[in-house]
């Protein structure tokens, strides 16, 4: 089969490694208890930055929140390994910026995620995605946003959402709540 994986908040937990960066670089804490039931993928009102400040604020900080230490969701590297090592193929398809793409590549190599260079798809905004994924044929494609998926509604592809709190309303995906249940999703 053929599986599709956005990368940010899908496989890896960037937007809570972006909350902990944030209280780093401002000094100060900000409630993790309402970081967990925040309603919008931006979290800068969490720091009572306003909406030009937390874009600086993202700028500002987007090296350092794509490329140092940024966790993956527990279970999800073993889950596409296992998928690869069953002869499976594994596409990527992030709208992360151009320019970051190389480096956004060898980063997830490098936490040990199997990459093919060929089957990895970079540098297009969230509504581009629906080109790409509708030429790679996906069996399946999970995101965490579902503008992105409601994109893809009517497409020969199973699509599944990654359970975040800004996603709560989207109800017409199967929900990817833990990396463990992945399997039990796709039978």
């Amino acid at each position: 089969m053929r599986f599709g994986f956005d990368i940010d908040d899908t496989l890896i937990d960037l937007r809570r490694h972006a909350f902990y960066l944030y209280e780093e670089k401002l000094g100060r804490k900000a409630s993790i208890e309402a970081f967990e039931q925040l309603k919008t993928v931006a979290i800068h009102s969490l720091f009572d930055l306003t909406n030009e400040e937390g874009k600086k604020m993202w700028q500002d900080t987007t090296e350092d929140i794509y490329f140092t230490n940024c966790p993956s969701f527990d279970m999800a590297k073993e889950v596409v390994n296992d998928l690869v090592a069953a002869g499976h193929e594994v596409f990527y398809v992030t709208a992360r910026p151009k320019h970051y793409c190389e480096k956004t590549r060898e980063w997830m190599k490098a936490q040990g995620f199997p990459v093919v260079d060929t089957r990895f798809f970079c540098g297009m905004e969230d509504h581009e995605k629906i080109d790409t994924i509708r030429n790679l044929h996906l069996d399946y494609y999970i995101d965490d946003k579902p503008a992105v998926l409601d994109t893809l509604v009517g497409i020969d592809t199973t699509l599944l959402i990654k359970d975040q709190s800004y996603n709560q309303e989207a109800t017409r995906y199967p929900r990817l709540y833990q990396w463990n249940e992945f399997k039990d999703l796709v039978k």
